[in-house]
């Protein structure tokens, strides 16, 4: 089964971990920045990484110091503590699916990437993706999933078969994505596991759009959104092959 990505997906932009902006008060995955897109219009990306126990938070990295006033790991957190730990440039805190889910309320589009718990690109347990499954099987606006690792998307394919789900790519560049083998870089660089995790979106690196693998999957059917634009320029120059574009820094224009 391969739930196709809805329309919605394909109209405006989508702002990248929401419509951040620190020197407002907005840090990237904050109620602040989802509450500054659904006011814009935009539709919105979020990353998910699991709390100690369980819990999908609402966070971009892996450890703490790049966005908030801690440092560590946030898998070695409860979602409690986490809860209790402000975001930099802001006055929130880190928040869980759950609470955007009851934020956006299907009020614009949600594009949920579930982070890599693996580091490796290796194959998950699989804890990440239920208990989003979870808290997805009941809510009802525009929503999809997407993963880097094929893997994590193989367990959403499993354990929600009706949820539109894609893989985030890239060009892999070896030093860009060092300490990932240079190995697991050649296999992904190919996206050889579309088919097999039923997806039917990709959301590609901006700058390797001309791959002649996105033209092929393209051709077979796909919707092709890419990440992230940071310019009118450079969001001129996507579109000319992507059908949608994750975006910050600017505000991007919404189609009439």
């Amino acid at each position: 089964m391969r739930p196709a990505l809805p329309p919605a997906f394909l109209k405006a932009p989508i702002a990248h971990r929401a419509y951040h902006d620190r020197a407002q008060g907005r840090p990237e995955n904050s109620r602040a920045a989802i509450r500054a897109a659904i006011a814009a219009g935009y539709a919105i990306e979020i990353d998910l990484q699991l709390s100690r126990d369980g819990v999908p938070m609402v966070f971009h990295d892996e450890t703490l110091e790049r966005l908030t006033p801690q440092d560590g790991w946030l898998c070695d957190m409860t979602a409690a503590a986490l809860a209790e730990i402000p975001l930099t440039g802001g006055d929130e805190t880190i928040p869980t699916l759950a609470e955007v889910l009851a934020l956006v309320a299907g009020r614009v589009p949600l594009l949920i990437e579930l982070k890599d718990q693996t580091l490796r690109m290796a194959e998950t347990d699989g804890r990440l993706e239920a208990a989003t499954a979870a808290l997805l099987a009941d809510y009802a606006g525009p929503v999809a999933v997407m993963s880097f690792n094929p893997h994590c998307i193989a367990h959403m394919a499993r354990l929600a078969p009706g949820l539109p789900r894609g893989l985030t790519t890239s060009a892999y560049d070896a030093a860009d994505w060092h300490p990932l083998p240079p190995a697991t870089c050649d296999r992904l660089r190919d996206i050889p596991d579309y088919d097999r995790v039923q997806a039917s979106f990709i959301s590609h690196e901006n700058t390797d759009l001309a791959r002649p693998r996105v033209a092929e999957l393209a051709g077979q059917g796909a919707a092709i959104l890419c990440w992230t634009i940071k310019s009118p320029a450079a969001e001129a120059a996507a579109r000319r092959i992507a059908q949608n574009i994750t975006f910050e820094q600017y505000p991007a224009p919404i189609p009439a």
